[in-house]
């Protein structure tokens, strides 16, 4: 019972796009922005996008839900949530906390990356040579002084929003970002289409060529649709335990993944037609962002160009800022509900801590590059111990309980509202949880993990 106290007078979403579109935010970032849109470029384009469909279906609804109902149930965040519902499974909701601690170590510092080339694209620094791009990006990653400063100026604007709590932090800053995101992404669209040639990029992307439908590319789309969706992390239990007990839970769950879809896709019709018309190469990589859409964006002329460049990187910014957002109050809730902490104190304490660990992430690209943990620098050790081990085992251990431990009758009464919300599939979506999502997360680990 020690927990009851904690859920008494706790701050709540005050409306229910305040909450899809936090929880959207969350699952938006720069996995949709940025990552996606290479992984199809690399991947044969129409194929991996069909196949990564598919599995968002499956796995982005289905955990998705199962979050939603143990946040929601217990109305507490992911550590004190499992410690209420079945002690044996808090380590699962530590875990979650321990990634969303890990992430927030090294992201900021892509965060800031995002920040500088707002700044960037408004003095104009981008040059139509893709190579001259790579070393103006080379520079930025492996500096000193310049990718700290950014990733201090990232930081704080989590801090700012995430001390004035849900309502009045999280949410305001949601129901302005992403509507805003998404016009951005429009606009970027729309230019992207009227490029010469860009019609074959859309065929690219959307014509499925079943021939490149191979085992890694499925692994691949498999891996985006898990990471993209910012699930097995404890982000969505925390966001859906400040939801009130009158909210549709399946409509969220079907709403929250479609929109991060939706992003990706748009995303993707961005930057594949516009690399497509410019005849840059669609499997440079994680570069593809920093090193080739500033070279597009530098080929439509010194105004265009810097127009459509300050666009895309406040559209990055944006995308970048909404996820980790989540990834703090993930932390920061655990503070509160788990140690009895003020929101300031928390945020003020967990932020230092977090920036101490950015710095050294941010320099592990430069002047620490010596330092390796397991062969890699810090900012990719972090990157692989939070996505390749805790996100997948996380994800299994939450589907394995709502399925099997929950209680049957008792996750049917939170997903439908005690009855007064129909969900025609719920033995379907049980069978999901049960069998079919743990054993699909299970490829993503054992490939994370190097041994598939």
């Amino acid at each position: 019972m020690q927990e009851q106290p904690t859920t008494q007078g706790r701050d709540q979403f005050q409306s229910k796009l305040g909450f899809i579109f936090a929880a959207a935010g969350s699952a938006v970032g720069l996995g949709n922005i940025w990552r996606f849109p290479y992984l199809a470029g690399k991947n044969g384009g129409g194929a991996f996008v069909l196949f990564y469909l598919i599995c968002v279906i499956v796995i982005g609804f289905g955990l998705m839900l199962a979050e939603f109902v143990i946040g929601r149930n217990t109305q507490l965040s992911s550590v004190d949530a499992f410690k209420k519902l079945d002690k044996r499974f808090t380590f699962v909701g530590a875990m979650g906390v321990l990634a969303a601690f890990v992430i927030m170590g090294y992201y900021p510092v892509v965060g800031g990356w995002s920040v500088a080339y707002v700044f960037k694209s408004i003095l104009g620094q981008f040059s139509t040579d893709s190579a001259v791009m790579g070393e103006v990006f080379g520079a930025l990653a492996t500096g000193i002084s310049q990718p700290i400063l950014w990733t201090a100026v990232y930081l704080i604007a989590n801090i700012v929003i995430v001390a004035k709590g849900i309502s009045g932090g999280i949410e305001k800053a949601s129901l302005v970002m992403m509507p805003t995101l998404f016009v951005l992404l429009v606009i970027l669209v729309i230019r992207s289409l009227t490029l010469p040639n860009a019609i074959e990029g859309l065929k690219y992307l959307f014509v499925p060529d079943f021939s490149k439908l191979t085992g890694d590319v499925m692994l691949a789309a498999l891996g985006q649709a898990f990471f993209s969706l910012s699930l097995g992390m404890g982000c969505m239990i925390t966001y859906s335990s400040y939801l009130s007990k009158k909210e549709n839970l399946v409509q969220n769950a079907i709403v929250v993944p479609t929109m991060d879809t939706s992003v990706a896709l748009l995303s993707g019709m961005v930057i594949i037609p516009a690399t497509v018309s410019f005849g840059f190469d669609l499997g440079q990589g994680p570069g593809l962002v920093f090193v080739t859409v500033p070279a597009i964006f530098a080929t439509m002329g010194p105004v265009l160009g810097r127009i459509f460049g300050i666009i895309f990187f406040l559209l990055l910014t944006l995308a970048a800022l909404s996820s980790s957002l989540s990834l703090l109050e993930v932390v920061v809730s655990y503070l509160i509900d788990n140690r009895g902490w003020e929101r300031k104190k928390a945020v003020a304490g967990s932020s230092i801590v977090l920036f101490i660990i950015c710095i050294a992430a941010s320099l592990s690209m430069g002047a620490w590059s010596g330092f390796t943990i397991m062969g890699m620098n810090i900012f990719d050790f972090l990157d692989w111990f939070a996505n390749n081990l805790l996100l997948p085992i996380g994800g299994i251990f939450i589907t394995l309980y709502v399925g099997w431990f929950m209680g049957k009758d008792k996750v049917k009464a939170e997903v439908t509202n005690d009855g007064t919300v129909k969900f025609a599939i719920f033995e379907v979506w049980m069978f999901l949880c049960r069998i079919v999502i743990p054993a699909i997360i299970a490829v993503v680990l054992l490939s994370g993990i190097g041994i598939i």
